[in-house]
């Protein structure tokens, strides 16, 4: 038997060819569309409002995809750059249903000639800057609690703002009237140091309702009450059932006081139970899922499937943004899973996601001013993919205004 190199070599293309190997990604862009989240995020994130080049949406979209598609850090970008027929659908993407006027505004934002389709890793750099707060950082410094949260500036708030939007649009579709929220904080660690967020899930809708970014040093209970009024504001107006669930951390005397007097349904987070010779094991396992819930396996998803287990950054703002970025990627997977795919996906981890509708070869054919992304024949995932743009479109026909 022969040892030795496989009898095959890479050539790059000589011309451009209109390929992709993210042919499914285009499909979570139909449902950002049709949910608006791009106006959401141009409504409230405004540190580009009125510069030269990228704009706010154009900058936050490019990093919720790159999360979907599987990056992890800001140097990715140059990945998703190199894909040329995902950028044509982008770039394509960007103008659609605008006025020529307002796409003649967009190209005056650019001094010279645009050439990429996402932004460079440099301009994702100084755009995180934004979120990073001197002055919190100052006070930080002189203060001697030792568990200090810095405050969020206006642009941080904005992200809150965004998934708020997302989740009313998600509630709207999907209702759902009983809210049973899951609080716990995960450690996520950096080559600079660790941080703690405080995370709350809403288990009907397995989603992230509420984040607040911590450092390492904050116990997981510092504050309670004040994240579960925030996380409360989060929530639809149409929900009218409120259950509370977390672990040791929740029993304060005044979260417990709070939802009591405002009539709040309290799940206990860890009802006792007794042990000895004659406990069944499956007994001990179910009271055990009932103690901890399910938001373990969400801090799994945020750290391992998608970017939340890799910080850009020593600053806390900074860190704090693209946290934000990964909690409106993961929702937005969510809401494709409950929205757009089969039951069958409802509970599958982003692996199988990326393998069997996102990670897709494709090729980008342009024919009477309209792309047409083109599948091998045959290919399995080409039924999955006209389905989800099937039950997106009907979203948007719901959606829109009657007249």
């Amino acid at each position: 038997m022969t040892h030795g190199m496989l009898p095959f070599k890479y050539e790059e293309e000589k011309t451009q060819t209109g390929m992709t190997a993210l042919a499914g990604l285009p499909v979570y862009m139909d449902l950002a569309n049709v949910i608006g989240l791009s106006k959401s995020i141009k409504k409230h994130l405004k540190i580009r409002e009125n510069s030269q080049g990228w704009t706010d949406s154009q900058i936050v979209l490019s990093l919720v995809l790159l999360n979907l598609a599987g990056g992890d850090c800001v140097d990715d970008l140059k990945v998703l750059e190199a894909d040329e027929g995902f950028c044509q659908i982008l770039r394509k993407s960007e103008t659609h249903g605008l006025s020529r006027k307002v796409c003649r505004a967009l190209e005056r934002r650019w001094r010279k000639e645009r050439k990429r389709s996402v932004p460079s890793p440099s301009a994702v750099f100084r755009y995180l800057s934004e979120f990073y707060d001197v002055e919190q950082e100052d006070a930080r410094n002189k203060s001697e609690i030792k568990a200090f949260i810095p405050a969020a500036n206006e642009h941080l708030k904005g992200f809150g703002k965004i998934n708020k939007d997302m989740i009313a649009s998600l509630n709207t579709v999907s209702v759902e009237t009983t809210a049973t929220l899951d609080m716990d904080a995960t450690l996520a660690q950096t080559g600079f140091k660790a941080y703690q967020p405080f995370n709350t899930w809403w288990f009907e809708q397995g989603i992230i309702l509420h984040t607040e970014f911590r450092d390492g040093n904050v116990p997981a209970g510092y504050e309670q009450l004040r994240v579960f009024q925030e996380a409360l504001d989060c929530l639809p107006s149409n929900v009218d059932k409120v259950k509370l669930q977390s672990d040791t951390a929740a029993y304060q005397h005044d979260l417990l006081r709070y939802c009591e007097k405002d009539d709040k349904q309290l799940k206990l987070p860890f009802p006792t139970m007794e042990i000895d010779e004659e406990t069944n094991g499956e007994d001990i396992i179910h009271w055990l899922h009932e103690r901890c819930g399910k938001s373990e396996e969400v801090h799994a998803v945020m750290k391992d499937d998608l970017a939340g287990g890799k910080l850009p950054s020593s600053d806390f703002g900074t860190n704090a943004a693209w946290w934000w970025i990964m909690i409106i990627a993961l929702n937005l997977n969510v809401m494709m899973k409950n929205l757009a795919l089969a039951s069958s996906m409802k509970t599958k981890r982003m692996k199988a996601i990326r393998f069997s509708f996102i990670n897709i070869p494709g090729r980008i054919i342009k024919r009477s001013r309209t792309l047409f992304l083109r599948l091998s024949k045959g290919h399995p995932s080409y039924n999955l993919l006209v389905e989800a743009r099937r039950k997106i479109a009907m979203l948007f026909a719901a959606r829109a205004p009657s007249g």
